[in-house]
């Protein structure tokens, strides 16, 4: 069993950056592809950055260039951060684990992007 714990979203003007940490308990983190998610309102949930226990890292078309997602083996933290935000970024960002035929998800934690 896997717990995944987001922060770092907020309300962030168009243009500006953040960074959203995701913590993870046990011990076999460094064995997980980690992934960040987002669901706007009214859109299927889709992906914005995966990692793999290897450290190979994947992005969608919309936030790639201005997105990093890290991972700290050590600490078991999943970080991503975005630049050059704007309003379509808007959305619920989840934290999500996978390995095999599990998957977990955090609870989301809510972005938006507006002046």
């Amino acid at each position: 069993q896997v717990q995944l714990v987001e922060s770092g979203g907020g309300l962030v003007q168009p243009g500006g950056s953040l960074r959203l940490s995701c913590e993870a308990s046990g011990s076999i983190f460094s064995r997980y592809v980690m992934g960040w998610y987002r669901q706007a309102p009214g859109k299927q949930r889709e992906l914005v950055a995966l990692i793999t226990s290897g450290g190979i890292t994947n992005y969608a078309d919309s936030v790639k260039g201005r997105s990093t997602i890290s991972r700290d083996n050590a600490k078991n933290t999943v970080d991503l951060q975005v630049i050059s935000l704007k309003p379509e970024d808007t959305a619920v960002y989840y934290c999500n684990a996978h390995l095999g035929l599990y998957i977990y998800w955090g609870q989301g934690t809510q972005v938006t992007v507006s002046s």
